[in-house]
């Protein structure tokens, strides 16, 4: 080499050139740079040798440091280092003979036997041993050994770790590891030709000869797993995302929702939609206020003239100089006065004027209910005006008692009324309750609360809404009264003329020892002292129906006209008699 570093070559040192030897053809010199350590990569041809018996203990060691990063060394039988470790060396050899260039070419041995490779004959093979041809080299000095050119080669050490290989720049040839074992020699081949192999300190052996570790495919499995997750998690992540904004948003697009088109709105006349569209102009809500109290009610128009029909505790709060303001169905307001009233009835009577257009509401005939017919009740409850409800006649001749606060018993209502099971709440008192053909067979007056003793609503404190017992003055009794306030200001009350016991706790009205102030209990020259009745008399029936104490037999009595007849069943000394009257009239309070 050109720049004065020993190039090591390994050759007999007596061999004779032989022809053979003399047709390798001299590799041309290398451009290694200045510092002469190009890389020359050589072919060299592949010889068979075969071994005289004579010679069988001679050995060739042909060994070439070819500067391109990899040691070429030509196997041949070599004396193994005692008790020291070999490792196969794992590439292919070269073969410098004697008088060739060091920069010449060399061509790689294959392991596969050469067919056209010539013959040396056995005489050439034999050569004495090898001498050392420099001194040791103390950078090449193994710490376990002493160097010299017929040295094994140094034991292979791998990396902990692959090392990515670095751009090095030309000719450049990495220094060789410490620590190497010995490569064992490879046997010549019998019959054939002897391998050579080029040593490759990086490289695996196997079975003696270099061989470039198979690259180790790193298993995918878990990449993928991983990956399947995470795309998992993602989606699931978006789809969560989606799904909760469609929820909130009602979709990702404008929602038309499918709806039928306007179509006829008329209803049939028997229908509730059909009574109460031709009933609600003719029903009123009142506000009335005076006294320190405010209530508010319902009633409905009786004619053109503005005269109102509606319950006596409505307006009982404007008697003396209260206020009362009518809101018809429209909107529309009008002050009102009382025309005539009566506790015993719990009607009355208010009138509007300078209202014009006004509709009456037909009445019907209460006598001919029956129990199951269908009703709708309208009203104001709770203040909340122009309600519609709806059901049935669930009883008929019901016997209520509303009022009494006074305790006089002179503002107790007895009512022989009907029960419906349409709502009726606070508010309602007053308003109608129609039949199937809008006519009007009851004036709602009063509820029976869940859990309390009295009846009546309207404007009464604390009371609960409707359990579906509500009760109204049938209408035959309340036209009579309406217009007997109407024309004279006052309503008459029929009478049979007798003081009854309302201490009594027996079945029946019994007719008392005395009546009030001291008076007699039965009116002299009145009904029931014309049709024979005594003091201490028990009457049980009225007309064939059973009554069971005073207030039930006010109610029968009041369900009638003065004038009217009735035929009375009482007991008499643990007798039964009947006794036919005809009913007096009293003047209404």
């Amino acid at each position: 080499m050109n720049d004065g570093k020993p190039n090591w070559w390994s050759r007999p040192s007596t061999a004779p050139e032989t022809p053979e030897a003399a047709r390798i053809p001299s590799p041309p010199p290398t451009d290694g740079g200045d510092d002469g350590d190009g890389d020359f990569p050589l072919p060299a041809p592949q010889p068979q040798v075969e071994a005289a018996a004579a010679s069988a203990e001679a050995e060739t060691v042909v060994e070439a440091v070819v500067e391109t990063g990899t040691t070429e060394i030509a196997d041949a039988p070599r004396p193994a280092a005692p008790e020291q470790e070999t490792v196969p060396a794992p590439a292919p050899a070269v073969l410098l003979t004697k008088g060739e260039p060091a920069d010449a070419p060399v061509t790689p041995v294959t392991d596969a036997p050469v067919a056209d490779a010539p013959q040396v004959a056995p005489e050439a093979v034999a050569q004495p041993a090898p001498q050392p041809l420099h001194a040791p080299d103390e950078y090449r000095t193994p710490p376990y050994g002493e160097p010299g050119p017929w040295a094994p080669a140094p034991p292979v050490q791998h990396p902990a770790a692959s090392v990515p290989p670095q751009a090095q720049p030309q000719g450049h040839v990495p220094p060789v590891p410490p620590q190497q074992a010995a490569v064992p020699p490879v046997p010549p081949q019998q019959g054939g030709t002897a391998p050579w192999m080029q040593y490759d300190p990086w490289g695996g052996a196997v079975g003696g000869i270099g061989v470039a570790p198979a690259p180790v495919k790193k298993s995918r499995k878990g990449l993928a797993l991983a990956g399947a997750l995470v795309f998992a998690l993602v989606t699931g992540v978006i789809g969560g995302g989606i799904g909760a904004y469609v929820e909130r948003n009602g979709g990702l697009t404008t929602v038309e929702l499918p709806q039928a088109d306007g179509g006829d709105t008329d209803r049939a006349p028997e229908s509730v939609a059909g009574i109460a569209a031709a009933a609600l102009p003719g029903v009123v809500t009142l506000h009335v206020s005076g006294g320190g109290s405010s209530g508010t009610g319902t009633g409905f128009v009786l004619d053109t003239k503005g005269h109102i029909l509606t319950n006596n505790h409505v307006v009982d709060a404007a008697e003396s100089s209260g206020d009362i303001t009518v809101t018809f169905s429209s909107g529309e307001t009008a002050r009102a006065k009382i025309v005539g009233k009566d506790t015993g009835y719990d009607l009355a009577v208010v009138q509007v004027t300078g209202v014009s257009g006004l509709k009456a509401l037909p009445l019907g005939n209460s006598d001919n209910v029956r129990v199951g017919d269908p009703v709708v009740a309208i009203g104001a409850p709770f203040d909340l005006s122009n309600t519609v409800t709806s059901g049935i006649i669930s009883a008929k001749e019901r016997p209520i008692t509303a009022g009494g606060e006074k305790g006089d018993g002179t503002d107790i209502s007895y009512v022989d009324a009907l029960q419906t099971d349409a709502p009726i709440n606070p508010g309602n008192s007053g308003g109608p309750l129609l039949d199937s053909k809008g006519r009007v067979i009851g004036i709602n007056s009063a509820i029976r609360a869940a859990g309390g003793s009295g009846d009546g609503d309207g404007g009464s404190a604390g009371q609960p809404g409707s359990i579906g017992l509500g009760f109204a003055i049938p209408i035959n009794q309340g036209k009579r009264v309406a217009e007997e306030l109407i024309n004279t200001g006052k309503a008459t009350h029929p009478v049979i003329g007798v003081s009854l016991d309302m201490q009594f706790n027996g079945d029946g009205a019994r007719v008392g020892e005395k009546g009030k102030d001291g008076a007699a209990s039965v009116t002299p020259g009145g009904p029931a002292a014309a049709a024979g009745l005594r003091p201490g008399d028990v009457i049980t029936k009225v007309d064939g129906q059973r009554v069971h104490n005073g207030e039930e037999l006010i109610v029968k009595i009041r369900a009638h006209r003065p004038g009217d007849k009735l035929r009375l069943t009482l007991t008499r000394d643990g007798k039964e008699l009947t006794k036919t009257l005809t009913l007096g009239s009293s003047q209404g309070t």
